[in-house]
């Protein structure tokens, strides 16, 4: 009988090319399985040596796998890994693989434009995909679209696109997260025409969280505290606004943050000591409504009548108790100390 003909291997995707989908994946979606920052310096640190493989065909096969790859994960090293040498690196690194590229160079037939804000997951699976041979034909297979197609994400005017955005993105993110911040901006939010500070407009801002801003009103409070710019009456009204600036921020703010933070909460006597069995704050920070409604009842009462503190613990010298202000500083430095282990990089980033 003869031998029934071969039938041809599917293509097939490398092994440790669908454990790297897997774990960028949870990186992009900001659901890690494995740990986000050897992850991604690995990742970066393959993409550099690709540079230097330019003269073959592997190197440039590679070139656009990786572009793809660092421009998805770019975001999640700028925003979640405070960590200056992995900023550098994707900056750098970057910048080397747009120097190679032609931007006039694309020939991308009329028809097929240069693809646009591809979803994270699916970008990581496209730039895993590009790395090899057997991914890119697997990738064909899957999605049932023409080899032609495919050629569009090797275009030199496509690759730089993506090389130019994440790299002058992560040259912004590394300005943001371990320069000097500027929030000069605030002022004309927070102080009036007479110099003094509208504690109200500050909580307001740190209300709308949708807006993101809480971290610069906690660097704008900190700022104009430790400037001394504020009249005795502001004094724990501002303390307060900057306390919850920092414990509100649950994603934890950047070494360009806490440096002045810190310093800060430092200002005020960590130990104080006094009689009070409970001061004011302990029943407001029970939750972030309840706090803004004490301080705009210290300082906007027109705007909040009531106040969530009971009577007995209503008295201005409680609430005024180096006690209260210690108590706050320590939670403060507390968290701040958290955003460190939760975020990374080096000690002399958050201390210098």
């Amino acid at each position: 009988m003869p031998e029934a003909p071969e039938t041809p291997a599917a293509p097939a995707i490398p092994e440790g090319h669908r454990e790297l989908i897997s774990d960028l994946s949870g990186i992009v979606s900001d659901y890690p399985y494995a740990d986000p920052e050897p992850t991604l310096r690995v990742l970066v640190g393959d993409a550099a040596d690709a540079v230097a493989r330019l003269d073959t065909p592997e190197g440039r096969r590679e070139r656009a796998g990786y572009t793809v790859l660092l421009h998805a994960t770019c975001w999640y090293a700028a925003a979640r890994i405070f960590d200056k040498s992995l900023h550098t690196s994707y900056a750098e690194t970057l910048e080397r693989i747009r120097d190679t590229l032609d931007p006039a160079a694309c020939p991308c037939p009329a028809d097929i434009a240069h693809p646009e804000n591809l979803d994270p997951e699916y970008a990581v699976e496209v730039g895993v995909s590009l790395l090899s041979e057997g991914g890119r034909a697997a990738f064909i297979e899957d999605y049932g679209i023409e080899a032609e197609e495919l050629t569009v994400l090797d275009c030199d005017g496509y690759l730089a696109e993506l090389a130019d955005t994440a790299a002058g993105h992560m040259r912004e993110a590394y300005r943001e997260n371990f320069g000097s911040p500027d929030v000069s901006h605030l002022d004309a939010e927070f102080v009036r025409e007479d110099g003094t500070i509208d504690i109200g407009s500050v909580q307001a801002s740190i209300a709308r969280t949708w807006e993101h801003n809480t971290g610069p009103v906690a660097l704008w409070s900190t700022r104009r505290w430790l400037s001394g710019r504020f009249r005795e009456e502001e004094r724990l009204g501002l303390f307060l606004c900057l306390w919850m600036g920092t414990v509100q921020t649950y994603e934890g703010l950047p070494p360009s943050y806490a440096r002045e933070l810190k310093a800060a909460v430092r200002t005020v006597d960590l130990d104080a000591t006094c009689d009070h069995p409970k001061h004011p704050w302990s029943v407001a920070a029970r939750s972030t409504d309840t706090r803004r409604r004490a301080v705009l009842h210290l300082y906007a009462p027109q705007d909040q009548p009531e106040t969530p503190v009971p009577a007995e613990l209503s008295a201005r010298e409680l609430w005024e108790c180096p006690v209260q202000y210690a108590e706050l500083a320590h939670e403060a430095l507390r968290d701040i100390e958290g955003w460190r282990t939760m975020r990374g990089g080096a000690d002399e980033d958050w201390d210098e």
